[in-house]
């Protein structure tokens, strides 16, 4: 994985968790934030941290945040930052920004300004929740769009021992598989005669509808 550099703006729950991820795979991590608790907090999970105002221009100027490969605003309940922040992170031209959202007017306010990524942490946690109880044999999804995604599915038990030719997922259920993933390994574009074992987790993209039709199967 190259390396890249990440500036996160928020070090509440949110934002720390993200701050770490970044920091375990091996990223450059600086964080942000007003509160200096919050800063001291996080230290352990940043490459280099900042106590700082990020809805003031001079404050992310003097960060060298134009050299940031990408921004993550993380703020939380101070929407006014959030949204003051985001509008200073674009006119200075930081190439990706990522921004948390509180509400669906938040969110829009987001975008009209042309944040790159909208995150809604609540509803897209609901949604996740209600998906694994609907679909039970889904394990993890990305949304790729309103329609699509790619989902990790637990291959169902009367399709083991068949290999993927035989089985024609594409035609038979609209989804494509593109990965398996079988204990630490990962089979990326399976070949259609691979056979498929009792455990496989099966990474598959399509339609949301069609996905959740095939991860209901026994």
């Amino acid at each position: 994985m190259s390396k890249n550099q990440y500036a996160v703006i928020g070090l509440g729950r949110f934002g720390t968790s993200i701050a770490r991820r970044l920091h375990e795979a091996g990223q450059e991590v600086l964080g942000i934030d007003i509160n200096e608790e919050s800063v001291e907090n996080a230290e352990p999970y940043v490459t280099d941290s900042a106590i700082a105002d990020a809805s003031e221009e001079k404050a992310l100027a003097s960060l060298g945040i134009r050299n940031f490969d990408c921004v993550i605003v993380a703020i939380g309940d101070d929407i006014q930052s959030s949204i003051l922040t985001a509008m200073l992170l674009k006119n200075l031209g930081i190439k990706k920004i990522i921004a948390k959202a509180t509400s669906k007017r938040h969110g829009q306010v987001l975008e009209t300004i042309g944040v790159h990524w909208i995150i809604y942490p609540e509803r897209d946690m609901g949604e996740r929740v209600a998906n694994q109880l609907l679909s039970p044999n889904m394990l993890n999804y990305i949304e790729l769009s309103k329609d699509y995604n790619i989902e990790e599915v637990i291959l169902p038990k009367k399709m083991a021992g068949k290999n993927l030719r035989q089985l024609d997922i594409r035609a038979r259920f609209k989804v494509s598989v593109i990965a398996i993933l079988r204990n630490d390994e990962i089979i990326i574009s399976p070949s259609p005669e691979e056979l498929l074992q009792m455990g496989d987790i099966l990474v598959a993209i399509g339609n949301r509808n069609d996905l959740a039709k095939f991860a209901s199967l026994d």
